[in-house]
């Protein structure tokens, strides 16, 4: 019976020791896995990032040419300007008035 136990107690160890080599491979996997998903987030942040910044800048252009448009208007036509202005200005007013 002892040669039983001594074998069933190596078997138990081989096992145990199996079982730890396992558990820690599966750790490592774990935080190699962290570690890309960290980074494949690091980059899809750039990428937003980039594509907003790309949209500011595109925005900040259709401005600067509608500013530009308008300026030309009304120096090109400054009654028809004054017109709308106080248009704008009466519809505003009516709008927001109190009654």
């Amino acid at each position: 019976m002892p040669a039983q136990s001594e074998s069933g107690a190596k078997d138990r160890e081989a096992e145990l020791a199996a079982s730890k080599a396992a558990a820690m491979e599966a750790y490592e996997k774990l935080l190699d896995a962290r570690l890309h998903f960290r980074q494949a987030a690091a980059a899809a942040g750039m990428d937003l990032k980039e594509e907003a910044l790309e949209q500011i800048q595109h925005g900040r252009e259709k401005a600067e040419e509608l500013g530009a448009e308008a300026t030309r208007y009304v120096r090109d036509k400054p009654l028809a300007s004054l017109g709308l202005a106080f248009l704008a200005g009466y519809i505003l007013a009516q709008v927001f008035g109190r009654r």
